[in-house]
């Protein structure tokens, strides 16, 4: 038996079309191209073509080209590019480290003190007979939270070398005083274990907040 075969006649086009319809028809041949042009990128990019250009790059400006901008991008290979490392201004106190102090340094001026006083959570400065010095206090739950206190705190000051006096104050307050004995006053070294202090955590040692209803 012999197979049938259909045969199907395109519709004929309207000559005479409606407004929207023409615009249709526009519409679909300038999607026709942007398609085409999109299809001839991506087999670009399947044959391992170039693909800087899919991103719409633009002619440079005039006053672009004057000022010779191209020189001056990471991809010249006459540019000098430098790697900068913080220095140790641009640090946080915290990740600093101790350095040794001469017995014949001079001790911070209080100016001095002031400003770096403002890069220390809870501490104040003294002014003493001995000098100044840095003190700062803590009101714990109960005189076991301040023991525990007192061993972090040693945990984290016993790496830098340089050691806060410690007092217990019964029941439950911890006192810490920071100076450089060897010259009578403040150092660096100072508001550095200050701030790495600051940086314990003390949440779970601090008394709990009422609520009032």
């Amino acid at each position: 038996m012999a197979a049938a075969q259909l045969f199907f006649s395109p519709p004929l086009p309207n000559p005479h079309p409606a407004p929207n319809h023409r615009r249709w028809v526009q519409s679909s041949s300038i999607l026709s191209r942007q398609n085409r042009a999109s299809a001839g990128k991506f087999i670009t990019r399947a044959n391992g073509g170039d693909m800087l250009g899919d991103f719409g790059a633009r002619d440079p400006f005039p006053a672009e080209v004057e000022s010779r901008f191209g020189e001056k991008v990471l991809g010249n290979m006459d540019t000098e590019h430098k790697i900068l490392i913080p220095n140790i201004s641009a640090m946080s106190l915290a990740q600093q480290e101790c350095s040794p102090v001469s017995p014949v340094q001079p001790p911070m001026s209080k100016d001095d003190a002031q400003r770096l006083l403002k890069k220390v959570l809870g501490w104040r400065l003294l002014e003493e007979e001995g000098g100044l010095k840095l003190q700062c206090l803590w009101k714990l739950k109960d005189f076991g939270c301040g023991i525990e206190l007192i061993n972090r705190i040693h945990r984290v000051t016993e790496a830098s070398g340089h050691f806060p006096n410690l007092h217990l104050e019964h029941p439950n307050q911890v006192r810490a005083e920071l100076w450089s004995r060897t010259i009578g006053g403040l150092t660096m070294n100072d508001f550095i274990v200050a701030a790495k202090i600051d940086a314990i955590k003390t949440s779970d040692l601090a008394p709990r907040k009422r609520v009032w209803a």
